[in-house]
């Protein structure tokens, strides 16, 4: 292993010591319960029993009432699926697949439940989007909620996009005894090449195409079921289940309704029932996930410059199966993780060029030989990653894995570690005294990484994309600096609709950048942009003391982001602007999602609302360890601005 690499592992390990025990204590109680008492539906009631079967077609009915063989284990379906968007609408013929292939290896499956399924690319610049992040958090609760039944041995997890993938993951890690596979459904086949798809949108922001042509452009792109090629956060998550062993060997990238694909979910079936604690190959997810796998899921982020919504993922992620990642990991990591692809919005290509060059088993054997993925971990499909060196294919009619060779059929697309398009990866970790944020550089041009600017500060990104339109932007450096974007002032939106016109003035010459509390999800594309700004403007955090026309330097490349001010002038100031009140924060069914504002983390600690697993106690308030009573706001707890929160050490 390279030598950094195990080091952080293993301050990991010791920084999340006790709470890891505790949550491994739990999952192996429940383990050893299940292994003794058989199927898991076989101690329910008679009446509860009845409830869960009452629907059946006869043969299941049988098998779940235990009538001629009551060791059949049960497997949970959880289903994303909703027929408006296209990388969920695959998922509607997958229950009967996969109710057939769990049949046929011995067991029973039943659809446990489904989750929401939120699409950014609709909600983005509207409304919607303000509920986008802590949706996670809700699916987390609808699959516990599917997994409660007590009818399960195992689950098989259906899931694509942003905040549905780590919201089943930390779902089923609450059930962590239980075996989970996650199940994907492919993406789209490639569509309008995305540098003409970009430049459209410039064009339209230019005002020189109009609506029609712009929703031509992007009709073309997003065009069929399956997932958007672009490698944005649903096709991070892909990859990131492929690399903590999660999804079958090379089955992320295959396209939608293939006969490979349906190879590939029937062989996921079929895999739930012999990895049940009732079969020779039991493997909890809640094993499964151990640190090992989660700095293998950084380590692929970074290598493949995912999306920066994973900064935020990774540590919530982590955070269920007891385990306390930091943004410190991340940035430690970044410095000896190369950048090894390109994929738009990093490059060209999308996600079926990628999977043509070599894809996911050239990425994971090329890391592996240069010590720079942890081998040694379980996986759904056996033990150690070595398994996911190889590649599926039909042969004859059947489903056969063999070695990928050869490296790199694409170097323009994906290199070797040898041969990177960058020493370090596409994400670093910038800090000084507004804070600490995420900056994605794999686009930015080198010129671009530093830029001291005056400050233009907005509230609201709407306010921004007026002032480009009347042409107040013109001819001249700026830092946007927009605010009261975080997750306990508005949810934590994403903000794309910025990268169109900020990129026109870049192309236009002028230097300029985005401070923001918000998210872009690597979509700054080419702008240079610290994002997921911790503290938020809303929890008192330095960003709410900017004033138009201050200096902020922004230097991606040496991770410092400063005001330039005095510190006895910031001394004197008071946070200017405010989010909006609970009265204000209403339609689209805002004021439904108070109570999460209140209890949002930081960024820095995820961003959501759950605490680590194992060390949960009465006193825990909001986010990973946030000192406070459970339910207080953040400013009510008298942390102080900048403030590390406790359970985030070092």
């Amino acid at each position: 292993m390279n030598p950094i690499i195990k080091e952080i592992t293993e301050r990991i390990a010791e920084r999340s010591a006790a709470s890891r025990a505790a949550y491994l204590a739990r999952i192996r109680r429940d383990g050893e319960a299940a292994k003794g008492k058989g199927p898991a539906r076989a101690h329910l009631g008679c009446a509860n029993l009845a409830h869960g079967f009452a629907s059946a077609d006869a043969e299941d009915k049988q098998i779940l009432r235990g009538v001629g063989n009551a060791a059949k284990p049960g497997v949970a379906i959880v289903t994303s699926y909703n027929d408006m968007l296209s990388a969920h609408a695959p998922y509607e013929t997958y229950p009967p697949e996969l109710k057939a292939a769990v049949r046929r290896a011995g067991g029973v499956a039943q659809v446990a439940g489904g989750v929401p399924a939120m699409c950014d690319g609709i909600t983005q610049g509207r409304a919607g989007m303000e509920l986008s992040l802590y949706s996670r958090d809700v699916i987390a609760m609808a699959t516990a909620i599917a997994l409660s039944h007590d009818m399960f041995d195992a689950s098989l997890l259906l899931g694509v996009c942003d905040k549905i993938v780590p919201g089943l993951f930390i779902g089923a890690l609450h059930f962590g005894h239980l075996p989970a596979i996650f199940v994907p459904a492919g993406p789209m086949a490639s569509g309008l090449p995305n540098k003409v798809k970009a430049r459209t949108r410039q064009l339209f922001a230019e005002g020189k195409v109009g609506r029609e042509e712009l929703l031509d452009a992007e009709a073309k792109s997003y065009h069929s079921p399956g997932t958007c090629t672009f490698y944005g956060t649903a096709n991070s998550n892909q990859a990131l289940m492929e690399v903590m062993g999660l999804h079958l060997p090379g089955s992320t990238f295959v396209n939608p309704h293939t006969e490979l694909r349906h190879a590939l979910t029937e062989a996921a079936g079929r895999r739930a029932v012999e990895i049940t604690a009732h079969g020779a190959e039991y493997t909890p997810i809640g094993e499964l996930v151990d640190e090992k796998a989660i700095v293998n899921a950084c380590v692929a982020l970074l290598a493949t410059g995912g999306s920066t919504n994973h900064t935020l993922h990774l540590v919530a992620m982590a955070a269920a199966a007891g385990i306390v990642l930091t943004w410190d990991d991340f940035a430690r990591l970044s410095g000896v993780v190369p950048s090894l692809t390109k994929i738009y919005p990093n490059g060209q290509a999308d996600v079926n060029h990628f999977r043509d060059a070599g894809g996911m088993q050239v990425l994971i054997g090329d890391l592996l030989d240069e010590g720079l993925l942890h081998g040694d971990v379980m996986t759904v499909a056996g033990p150690g990653l070595d398994r996911y060196r190889e590649a599926p294919s039909l042969v004859d009619g059947s489903l056969v894995w063999a070695p990928v060779t050869g490296g790199s059929k694409d170097l323009d697309v994906l290199r070797p570690v040898a041969q990177p398009f960058s020493a370090d990866g596409g994400i670093h970790m910038v800090a000084g005294n507004l804070g600490r944020a995420v900056s994605k550089v794999s686009a930015v041009k080198p010129e671009h990484l530093v830029i001291e600017a005056p400050a233009k500060v907005f509230d609201d990104q709407l306010d921004l994309l007026k002032a480009f339109e009347a042409g107040e932007l013109d001819g001249q450096d700026f830092v946007a600096v927009i605010r009261y974007q975080g997750p306990s002032a508005n949810g934590m939106p994403e903000l794309h609709k910025l990268t169109p016109p900020l990129a026109v003035l870049l192309d236009r010459g002028q230097r300029v950048a985005i401070v923001t509390d918000g998210r872009m999800s690597g979509a700054s594309g080419k702008v240079p942009a610290a994002i997921h700004l911790s503290p938020e403007a809303a929890d008192g955090g330095p960003i709410a003391l900017v004033r138009e026309g201050d200096v902020i330097r922004l230097d991606s490349a040496a991770g410092t982001l400063e005001l330039l001010v005095p510190a006895e002038e910031l001394a004197r100031r008071t946070p200017e602007g405010r989010p909006l009140s609970d009265a204000q924060w209403v339609g689209t069914g805002r004021e439904l999602f108070a109570a999460f504002r209140r209890m949002a983390g930081h960024a820095e600690q995820g961003a959501g609302i759950f605490g680590v697993s194992g060390a949960e106690s009465p006193h825990h308030g909001p986010g990973l360890g946030f000192p406070a009573e459970a339910g207080a706001s953040h400013l009510e707890t008298g942390t102080p601005v900048g403030a590390r929160p406790a359970g985030l050490a070092r």
